[in-house]
């Protein structure tokens, strides 16, 4: 065998048996004794120390199912969360996050929402479900900055007149999304474009008035549907198995807790809503 074969070969071997031993000791990270969760205190609709949001349900949900007491690593969801959290082994899985986030290790999904348009129940833009809408010209919008929606309201020619509320907040002290809302039903905004999770929950916890409608006829990027599933470490596939078993065989129970919240729920193509939006 030509040296340089032998070579390559003692350098796979020795890359696998690392990549092997990582993958052991990754695992070995995950606590038996509790069910640990990696949140954000202030984060409601989703989490709150006081673990009154939907994320804080299907945690117990899930510590149930496992047996385990849960417990709680709080942290704001801003940067250095997955570093400080669950990267520095004080917690096990993220409960809430995005498909494809190459900072976690993605469960299979288990949610698929929308962004979405809130308008008042009874005023004239209570059939509008299209960005495209003649409807919404000249008429003040309110979007976070930055997030996806605010691209097609540029597209569509809505900029001008949209109001925009800020991205990156500290939720202790700030609420973007609740200002936005209150703004609306207070009359300094005609319509609202808010994620789905956020708007649903909110708008059917105090906005009895509002209406939340899915946005799914933006056919054009950035996409507005987004899957949401667990986040592990890296290199974690055992665990990442075992809740991907979890979410397999809860899958209604976690769909119950999600629509009990107001969380619109949709296809996993994002075409079309399972549910009628609160």
């Amino acid at each position: 065998m030509p040296v340089w074969v032998r070579l390559i070969c003692t350098c796979a071997a020795v890359l696998m048996s690392g990549a092997g031993g990582a993958a052991a000791q990754v695992s070995d990270l995950v606590s038996k004794t509790a069910f640990r969760v990696c949140a954000d205190p202030a984060n409601l609709p989703m989490s709150d120390v006081n673990e009154q949001g939907f994320e804080n349900r299907l945690a117990d949900l899930f510590a149930e199912k496992l047996g385990l007491p849960v417990e709680y690593t709080w942290y704001p969801m801003a940067t250095g969360f997955i570093r400080n959290t669950l990267r520095a082994n004080h917690c096990d899985v993220v409960i809430g996050y995005a498909q494809g986030h190459e900072l976690v290790q993605n469960t299979n999904h288990y949610l698929t929402s929308a962004y979405t348009l809130i308008v008042k129940a009874d005023g004239p833009l209570a059939e509008v479900d299209d960005l495209a809408d003649p409807r919404l010209q000249g008429k003040a919008i309110g979007v976070i900055a930055g997030s996806p929606p605010a691209s097609h309201l540029a597209r569509n020619g809505l900029i001008g007149d949209a109001h925009g509320y800020d991205l990156v907040v500290d939720r202790r002290y700030e609420s973007p999304a609740g200002d936005m809302l209150a703004d609306l039903e207070a009359g300094r905004l005609d319509a609202a474009v808010l994620w789905g999770p956020i708007a649903g929950p909110l708008v059917k916890q105090g906005f009895a008035e509002l209406k939340v409608t899915p946005l799914l006829k933006e056919s054009l990027p950035p996409r507005l549907f987004f899957r949401i599933t667990m986040g592990v470490r890296l290199g974690d596939k055992d665990w990442e198995h075992e809740l991907n078993g979890l979410i397999r065989r809860n899958q209604s129970e976690i769909n119950t807790i999600l629509e009990d919240a107001g969380v619109p729920l949709v296809n996993a193509m994002g075409t079309a809503a399972l549910a009628d939006p609160p």
